[in-house]
C-alpha cells in the first residue's frame, strides 16, 4: 500500500496519515478523479448506445 500511495500520490502512507491537510488534499484529488471517470464512463454509454 505505500508503494501505491507514493505512486499515486507523491506521498506515503505514514505521511498520509499523520498530516490532515496533505489527507484532505489527496482525498479531494481521488474525488475528482472518480468523478471525471463515472463523467467519461457516462459519455462513452451514451454513445455506444445512440
Amino acid at each position: 500500500m505505500e508503494k501505491a500511495m507514493q505512486q499515486s500520490h507523491g506521498v506515503g502512507y505514514t505521511e498520509y496519515s499523520q498530516k490532515l491537510e496533505k489527507r484532505l488534499q489527496i482525498e479531494k484529488e481521488r474525488e475528482k478523479n472518480y468523478r471525471e471517470s463515472r463523467r467519461l464512463v457516462s459519455e462513452v454509454d451514451r454513445q455506444i448506445h445512440r
